[in-house]
């Protein structure tokens, strides 16, 4: 037998075991997080309330054996940045850590909070009762049953640990573990087994939006292809079928006068219906990519310019009027390139101008200015900037939520500017937005610079 390449092979599918591991644990923190983002304010803020008002019950009106207020005070220190989920998810320092911060604020306030207060009390019935308690706010906050167990045993153990290093002795309260401990494991087994199948509901309930949008989109799709066929094929023979004009007008056959004028014309409209095509099946693309949560795919992305994306988004947007045009200025700056989908960015910009000019309309004042700029740590940015009515602080966190929409039922769908994150994200940059109510909005769109195309 060939030991190495044995040992070999356990390792390889070890470190492969692991791997998927990892990647499960990831995504389960990151589906837990998402379905809790609605309730880490909420958590936090009874954390706050509740630690002093339970120390006071416990140490007054009703005194345990052991209480600390060092324990409750930490634990208010660690909850109040969640009082700002908002804004704190939004802060560059903390995003992509705000998944990790959640989770130790979790494991700390419940399981180890709770365990160790019930150690050092003797599992007495308040702390047996409040353990169980905890428990269930685990299940209801956490939703992921991999993640239940994860965050319940390391909670658990590291309040075993520090009972055991500060001299606590478990002999003392073997009959209470052994009989709380089957009580405690059911309500965590059972409660995560009713969260499964809310999680199979929910995800039955996106399927079905996401196979409807998709045969919506097959049905319109097919149209479109007919019509850009048939645009392309025009133009193909358009030239030789006026060529046979000239040539029945030169010959002296009865034919009606066609002007050039009308010739071009005809190319216009027939590569404005190839354009159109093209842009119909973006807003497909991005109807099925927030119906089933997915990223964009950047096979296709290549070298796009910035300038002819801004210039491309305005002489394609629809205007009300011409009056609505000259809203819109585009200051020229530093054009620069990024990878990326010019279709993408100029339905980004549409976005961006839909908008603007909704709440410049509802103001009756306003106006949109655009340019770019470089960034001294070698970034390019765009700013798009409206002096409309601006946004209200307690909303502006929100406004890059998938479905949240600032404007009235029936004016905005709520999937334009998660779309618009997500395109920026897919392009290896950032979308940020600063306001001041009463003055103004901006959008700052941040792309890494690409070497060797720096210059027009």
């Amino acid at each position: 037998m060939n030991w190495p390449r044995l040992t070999g092979r356990l390792g390889f599918g070890l470190k492969a075991r692991l791997r998927w591991l990892r990647v499960r644990v990831i995504a389960a923190m990151e589906q837990s997080a998402a379905y809790s983002r609605p309730n880490m304010q909420l958590f936090a803020l009874v954390a706050v309330i509740a630690h002093p008002v339970y120390y006071l019950c416990w140490t007054e009106l009703s005194p345990q054996p052991f209480e600390s207020v060092w324990l409750r005070a930490f634990s208010i220190v660690i909850a109040l940045p969640m009082l700002f989920e908002p804004y704190v998810s939004n802060a560059g320092l903390w995003r992509g850590r705000i998944t990790l911060y959640w989770f130790l604020i979790v494991v700390y306030q419940l399981p180890f909070f709770f365990v160790f207060m019930s150690l050092m009390n003797g599992f007495s019935t308040v702390w047996a009762l409040s353990t169980m308690a905890a428990c269930l706010f685990t299940v209801l906050l956490v939703f992921d049953w991999l993640m239940v167990f994860g965050v319940a045993i390391a909670g658990a153990a590291a309040a075993a640990g520090c009972f055991w290093a500060i001299g606590g002795s478990f002999a003392d309260q073997a009959d209470e573990l052994i009989a709380l401990a089957p009580i405690y494991l059911f309500a965590l087994i059972g409660g995560s087994i009713f969260n499964y199948k809310a999680e199979i509901v929910a995800r039955e309930k996106l399927g079905a939006i996401t196979s409807a949008v998709g045969t919506i989109a097959h049905e319109l799709r097919t149209p479109l292809l007919s019509i850009r066929s048939g645009a392309r094929g025009l133009q193909t023979y358009l030239p030789a079928l006026f060529e046979g004009y000239e040539l029945a007008r030169d010959k002296g056959l009865p034919v009606p006068p066609v002007r050039t004028a009308h010739l071009r014309q005809m190319h216009s409209v027939l590569e404005r219906i190839n354009g159109e095509t093209e842009y119909t099946n973006v807003i497909l693309d991005m109807l099925l990519i927030n119906a089933s949560r997915t990223t964009i795919d950047t096979s296709t992305f290549d070298v796009v310019r910035i300038g002819a994306c801004v210039e491309g988004a305005l002489a394609r947007y629809p205007f009300h009027s011409d009056r609505e045009r000259t809203l819109v200025s585009w200051e020229k700056g530093t054009d620069f390139a990024f990878h990326g989908s010019q279709l993408l960015m100029i339905h980004l910009l549409f976005n961006l101008l839909k908008n603007a000019l909704y709440f410049l309309a509802q103001a009756d004042r306003g106006d949109i200015r655009i340019w770019t700029e470089r960034s001294p740590a070698g970034a390019h940015r765009l700013h798009f900037r409206d002096t409309g009515p601006g946004i209200d602080p307690d909303v502006l966190p929100r406004i890059f939520e998938r479905f949240y929409s600032a404007m009235p039922r029936g004016q905005g769908t709520g999937i334009g500017l998660a779309f618009a994150r997500l395109v920026m994200e897919s392009f290896g940059g950032d979308i940020r937005c600063h306001s001041a109510l009463g003055r103004y909005t901006e959008f700052v769109l941040s792309f890494p610079a690409l070497e060797n195309h720096e210059h027009g």
